[in-house]
């Protein structure tokens, strides 16, 4: 069986919220909490949590991105250069509605040398996994503020779609936080 670390990228600074992401609460659970949950009920291990300075995790190894405003490029080099394995899931912070049932289906259909991509009615979305050195070819092809998305469109040969149940919807302005909270 593969050996997949989960990163959780969490140390955005929220410009369009007007807060960093991962202490907003949602139901009464931080989102950092319900991603790292969600990776480690998707057979993730471990679990790496890239954090902005100040924020504590639990249930994750804590990675300090001491310099966040790079853009998410430096919280994905950071978390693909501690990935252990054999390969890499990563999620988003802002993707409440990302379960570990997600995240143990893309996992469960990763094969070597392939990418599996988390996909919701047709929409991809994350988690995304595939092994270490994609990710750092991605990190070659990436904008500051970008992951894998030149990658994937670069290579869509390898990427496999996994449709999975859930909401791939994030919550990037106070008006989506508020429609979850409501929710």
């Amino acid at each position: 069986m593969a050996r997949v670390t989960g990163a959780v990228l969490a140390a955005g600074a929220g410009r369009r919220m007007g807060t960093p992401k991962a202490e907003l609460t949602v139901h009464g659970v931080r989102l950092l909490d319900r991603a790292v949950t969600a990776l480690r009920d998707g057979g993730c291990a471990p679990v790496l949590a890239v954090v902005r300075p100040g924020v504590d995790v639990a249930g994750a190894i804590r990675i300090v991105n001491d310099d966040p405003e790079r853009g998410m490029r430096s919280s994905l080099a950071l978390a693909a250069d501690a990935a252990v394995g054999d390969a890499l899931a990563v999620l988003l912070v802002d993707m409440p509605a990302v379960d570990g049932g997600a995240v143990l289906a893309v996992v469960a259909a990763w094969q070597a040398g392939r990418i599996a991509v988390a996909s919701y009615d047709g929409q991809r979305g994350h988690p995304i996994v595939m092994a270490p050195r994609f990710w750092q070819d991605a990190l070659a092809l990436a904008g500051p503020d970008e992951g894998a998305r030149a990658y994937l469109a670069g290579h869509p040969d390898l990427v496999d779609e996994v449709e999975v149940a859930g909401n791939p919807a994030d919550l990037d302005t106070p008006d989506d936080l508020a429609r979850w909270r409501r929710s």
